[in-house]
């Protein structure tokens, strides 16, 4: 498979303190990857480099072949990376159809792109809440809107920081359904969640990061083979 997004040697810092130290991983097209880790070990740091919310100092960011290193946010969205970033960050004061057509685009003309019909059709409860605004949805339907909200600009990639954090059983296992579809569609996803056991049935491989730096890769299979990685590493 061709790679789609190459992530090396990124080095990130708020201030004086630096988070990330030579962090590098890889996503091909059509591939699910997971980050995970402990919390404060740099996995969504690992996120701002990547989108645009932090300018890495050293390093590089490539998304099929093109070096978006330190772009602003909207230019690395515009160059297809969807983000439904930690806390749904949903606009309060938008209705949900106001916040998925807000942002909506096609730039790379998919013959089948995302829609308001698509994205209902996926969580049809956003449908029956399309008039309501985003600060009156529950939780998992917040995080329904946040996930159609990414998928409307169609991206490449797509990067899910926590998605299932807090949300009731019912409602996890909708967006792990969810997931899974936008796998079998073809979409690359980047996934971080502390459910390790829906990760090893959905990635195709792993990254544990650990003080900033990737410690360990491989698909889940492999994965299951080293119990004390995840004991070590996640807690388990």
């Amino acid at each position: 498979m061709t790679t789609l997004l190459q992530v090396e040697g990124i080095e990130s810092h708020y201030g004086a303190s630096q988070a990330l130290f030579g962090l590098s991983f890889e996503v091909k097209e059509r591939e699910v990857v997971t980050l995970i880790g402990r919390n404060g070990m740099g996995k969504s740091t690992t996120v701002k480099s990547v989108t645009g919310l932090l300018a890495p100092r050293r390093g590089q960011v490539r998304l099929a072949g093109v070096d978006v290193t330190g772009r602003p946010a909207h230019r690395v969205a515009q160059a297809g990376v969807g983000l439904v970033p930690e806390g749904r960050r949903v606009f309060p004061n938008l209705t949900v159809r106001e916040n998925l057509t807000g942002t909506a685009a096609n730039r790379r003309r998919n013959a089948t792109p995302w829609t308001l019909e698509r994205v209902y059709a996926m969580f049809p409860r956003l449908k029956e809440r399309e008039r309501n605004l985003g600060c009156n949805l529950s939780g998992g339907e917040q995080q329904m809107l946040a996930i159609g909200r990414a998928l409307m600009t169609n991206p490449r990639l797509l990067i899910l920081d926590e998605a299932t954090e807090g949300l009731a059983p019912l409602i996890r296992a909708e967006i792990w359904d969810c997931l899974a579809r936008l796998k079998a569609d073809g979409l690359s996803l980047i996934v971080i969640d502390k459910n390790i056991t829906p990760l090893m049935r959905l990635a195709d491989r792993h990254f544990i990061v650990a003080k900033g730096r990737v410690v360990w890769s491989g698909d889940s299979e492999a994965l299951r083979r080293e119990p004390q990685l995840l004991h070590d590493h996640v807690g388990l």
